[in-house]
């Protein structure tokens, strides 16, 4: 004896071969045995085979008219056995039954289940609904059809361009254009991104990059809107020294500026000066708030984007020629070679701006070579030396060994991608990097011995969080260190600027009474600023692997990083090499590189060889 039964919707047969309370032991075709409880099974036939009985009631049920069915079957629940006996006239064969089973579970626009082999004929308005549904549901499936069919022969359809960008990075998928995008992709195998830059939906992959990031953190664009004015500035003393600072050349919210001035009593004053925004708009102004949603300048290769309008970047950088409002912090350093720090000193005030020093140029001008030889007969060169000198001296206090790293700078002529490597870590980089280090340190323990609340930045268990409380950072040997060195571009250290001033007019902290929003704005500052690194970073990638490909380059060195983790030496992309084998660290190879993909930012890496040191680059 033989059964059909139903599983999950599906008509199923099958021999039986044992029966149990309310359950059959059945042998399927093909041989696999499955048990079967006995309220799913709709009816036993002992002829013909159990596949055959499906294939023919398949062939039968092409032929029942649903209509008819449907005007015969009466408004009443009935069972399908008893609907084939009065559609056939006389009781029906197993196929036949079979048949009308068919008919009846693919007709739910005619009929609607009420249990195993049950069904009910469903009205004639439920009917007029699922019709006009259906009419629906096929003009959209048109269209869908239609819009695909553009986009395969290259068009841009209007209704894909109007949902642009969001179509490309948070499509609604119930949308009949992402499923004519989805569509197309299927014919002509493109990625969406490529479909859509075919079409002309979007300009390039750049476009691409650009476009996901703009649309996450600058939905209403990247340009700032504000007619915000900053305030009048207080009358500062102006300052007795000539300043300058050391930068990227590109770059205009420049922060920091530095002095040397030799007194009469043979110590030198050495004045670090940081820009003063904090003095041109308060917390809750409409300037603060641009910065509160900006949080911090994006960069990326050839572009930024500023956390403040230019009405308030302008009027507090440290450009030459301008006396500029500034937080100074003052060294009194011992002039015999000690380089001792005898007292310290922060002001407000007008800086002079001297010069604004540029890399790559004081990078040949001051570099290791000259300082040996002493040949620094440039502007500012003594003042640097001194510096230099100093640097040393604060990082021996600080026990932290120089760690090289490397920089990459890129530059774009006439559409062509250029990438030069730049060794961070130079006489420059020092100099900066360590009064940096010192002024943010000091200031630290300014406000935490006053138990003031800021924004400190803490390194605990390798781990590098900001907290408002002072703590050692332990990659930097100190024991607080506040972030407040880039108030142009970071907004903690504008925060943390305006707690500063505060503290130095003796005034108390504009957050002393609302330490929740200080804990709120640095949980988004560390989200925010996370995010914008990695963009930083993902853009680097991406203009590295488009160099790669400017170059038709196939092998290059890399360098190993751990493990199978490589660092390319000529553009900054870091890549996992499976075929990698076990190398220390440090360890210099050549390797092939094929497939570069400028929109998934992927290639593919195959180790060829370790790189013969007198050879370089392949």
């Amino acid at each position: 004896m033989n059964v059909l039964f139903e599983d999950g919707g599906a008509l199923r047969a099958g021999a039986i071969l044992s029966e149990q309370p309310g359950a059959f032991q059945v042998e399927l075709p093909g041989g696999r045995r499955e048990k079967v409880r006995a309220d799913r099974v709709l009816l036993h036939f002992p002829k013909p085979l159990p596949t055959e009985l499906l294939s023919d009631a398949g062939k039968l049920a092409t032929g029942i008219d649903i209509e008819f069915l449907w005007e015969c079957a009466g408004s009443a629940e009935f069972e399908f056995a008893d609907l084939a006996r009065d559609y056939f006239g006389h009781t029906p064969s197993p196929v036949e039954s079979t048949a009308m089973l068919t008919t009846l579970i693919g007709s739910s626009s005619h009929f609607s289940r009420r249990g195993v082999g049950r069904f009910q004929a469903v009205t004639l308005e439920a009917r007029q609904a699922a019709e006009k549904a259906a009419a629906r549901k096929q003009k959209q499936l048109e269209k869908q059809t239609a819009l695909a069919e553009q986009l395969v022969a290259g068009e841009l359809p209007k209704e894909i361009a109007m949902r642009m960008p969001q179509i490309l990075y948070k499509p609604d998928p119930s949308w009949i254009e992402y499923k004519a995008i989805q569509q197309a992709c299927e014919q002509t195998h493109l990625s969406a991104p490529k479909l859509l830059l075919r079409c002309g939906a979007i300009e390039n992959s750049h476009a691409y990059h650009l476009g996901r990031f703009l649309l996450d953190y600058f939905p209403k664009g990247r340009a700032i809107e504000s007619t915000a004015k900053v305030d009048p500035l207080p009358d500062l003393p102006l300052a007795d020294v000539a300043a300058f600072s050391i930068d990227d050349v590109s770059t205009t919210e420049i922060d920091d500026a530095f002095s040397v001035t030799h007194l009469p009593d043979g110590t030198v004053r050495v004045g670090i000066h940081i820009a003063a925004p904090a003095l041109g708009f308060q917390p809750g102004s409409p300037l603060d708030e641009l910065a509160r949603q900006r949080l911090s300048t994006v960069y990326m290769p050839g572009d930024k984007i500023t956390m403040l309008p230019s009405q308030a970047i302008y009027p507090f950088t440290l450009g030459e020629g301008r006396n500029c409002p500034a937080v100074s912090l003052y060294l009194t350093v011992a002039g015999d070679g000690s380089y001792r720090i005898l007292g310290e000193e922060s002001r407000l005030e007008l800086v002079p701006i001297r010069r604004n020093l540029r890399y790559p140029a004081i990078d040949s001008q001051f570099s290791l070579a000259n300082i040996a030889s002493r040949q620094l007969d440039f502007e500012f060169g003594e003042e640097l030396l001194f510096l230099y000198e100093l640097a040393g001296h604060l990082q021996s206090l600080r026990g932290k060994p120089e760690q090289e790293q490397v920089d990459y700078i890129f530059s774009f002529v006439d559409g062509k991608i250029d990438i030069s490597r730049r060794l961070r870590g130079g006489p420059p980089d020092k100099v900066v990097a360590e009064l940096m280090i010192y002024v943010n340190s000091a200031w630290g323990k300014l406000l935490g011995d006053r138990d003031i609340r800021a924004l400190f930045r803490v390194q605990d268990s390798g781990k590098v969080r900001l907290s408002l409380y002072p703590a050692p950072h332990a990659g930097l040997g100190v024991t607080q260190y506040l972030w407040s060195s880039s108030p142009l571009r970071r907004y903690c250290d504008l925060v943390n600027q305006w707690i500063l001033i505060a503290r130095l007019f003796e005034e108390p902290s504009p957050y002393a009474d609302n330490e929740g929003e200080l804990l709120k704005l640095m949980r988004d500052f560390e989200t925010t600023y996370a995010a914008y690194d990695e963009f930083q970073r993902n853009m680097e990638r991406y203009f590295g692997i488009r160099y790669l490909q400017q170059e038709s380059i196939t092998q290059t060195t890399a360098t190993v990083v751990r493990d199978n983790l490589l660092r390319f030496d000529m553009v900054p992309i870091w890549q996992r090499v499976p075929s990698l084998p076990e190398l220390p660290a440090g360890t210099q190879v050549v390797v092939d590189i094929a497939h570069l993909d400028d929109f998934e930012l992927t290639l593919h890496v195959e180790f060829r060889r370790k790189a013969d040191a007198a050879s370089g680059s392949t």
